[in-house]
């Protein structure tokens, strides 16, 4: 089974399981950073840079990484805020996007959160909402678990929860509303002040900033008439600027641009109605800008 390196190689916390594994997982595979890890091995190498991984439970990556025992970590925003550690937040990840909300009965007579105040709540996430409350005036007795807090009002447990929401079916199936919503978390990659090796955590972020830059762009490849070249260009600008290719026929140009992928569908009607044809769109799976 693989061990922790004693020397300086920098270290990396990840979850060891769940969903937020997988998502870390293939982050890492995308951007480069290959390893193996055994079954239920807590230590994993990275092929080609001095690297360890460390596999921990996700809530206490946010304090391992402020304590030095990691030097960066990926891990929610949520848990970040919720741990009250100072870390620097070196990017965000793209992934994981979720919201915090405050949830109580669809039949219950509570209109804000003023109406909560001498309520119970259930939440995995005392802190934060112990804050939220306070700047709305409101005194709650919180009932602190590590999960499954969407059935406490059931249990007669609570009043209302706090919990995370992300498509709102969970509510539904419970026959929760959202009151009102404490704010918006996604997955991110902290780093520590006293880091062993800044030069590669700098490298780890450059490869990582490639895949997430990427998912958010599409290559889109079009010909067009050279005399709508301009008009062509206003719809799709690209980062600096596209790239423009003589054909055969001197009279057509062929283009390639990264567009927003949520821009995509709109941009090729848009060019099609200017006479763009053969226009294409291709995944970008890494890029640098």
């Amino acid at each position: 089974m693989s061990t922790l390196d004693s020397g300086q190689k920098l270290r990396i916390g990840l979850p060891s399981k769940g969903r937020l594994s997988e998502l870390a997982g293939d982050l890492l595979s995308q951007a480069g950073l290959g390893f193996r890890r055994q079954s239920r091995g807590l230590f994993a190498r990275v092929s080609g840079l001095p690297i360890d991984l460390i596999f921990l439970r996700t809530d206490d990556i946010p304090t391992l990484c402020a304590e030095g025992a990691i030097d960066m970590g990926i891990t929610g925003s949520d848990l970040l805020e919720e741990s009250g550690v100072i870390t620097k937040v070196r990017m965000k990840l793209g992934v994981g996007r979720c919201r915090l909300a405050i949830c109580v009965p669809d039949d219950a007579e509570l209109t804000s959160v003023a109406d909560l105040d001498g309520k119970r709540i259930a939440t995995s996430f005392p802190t934060i909402t112990q804050r939220y409350l306070a700047k709305h005036d409101a005194t709650a007795h919180l009932v602190s678990l590590s999960g499954s807090v969407e059935v406490m009002i059931q249990l007669g447990v609570a009043d209302a929860i706090v919990d995370l929401v992300e498509t709102g079916s969970t509510l539904a199936a419970n026959r929760l509303r959202i009151l009102e919503e404490i704010d918006s978390y996604e997955t991110v990659l902290i780093q520590n002040s006293q880091c062993r090796d800044t030069e590669t955590a700098d490298r780890v972020v450059r490869r990582l900033e490639g895949v997430v830059i990427a998912r958010d762009y599409s290559l889109l490849e079009y010909n067009v008439p050279r005399s709508k070249l301009t008009a062509a260009e206003e719809v799709t600008p690209g980062f600096n600027s596209p790239t423009v290719n003589t054909l055969e026929d001197q009279e057509w140009c062929s283009i390639r641009v990264m567009v927003k992928r949520g821009a995509v569908i709109d941009a090729m009607e848009r060019l099609e109605s200017l006479g763009a044809s053969a226009i294409i769109e291709t995944p970008i799976s890494n890029c640098r800008l």
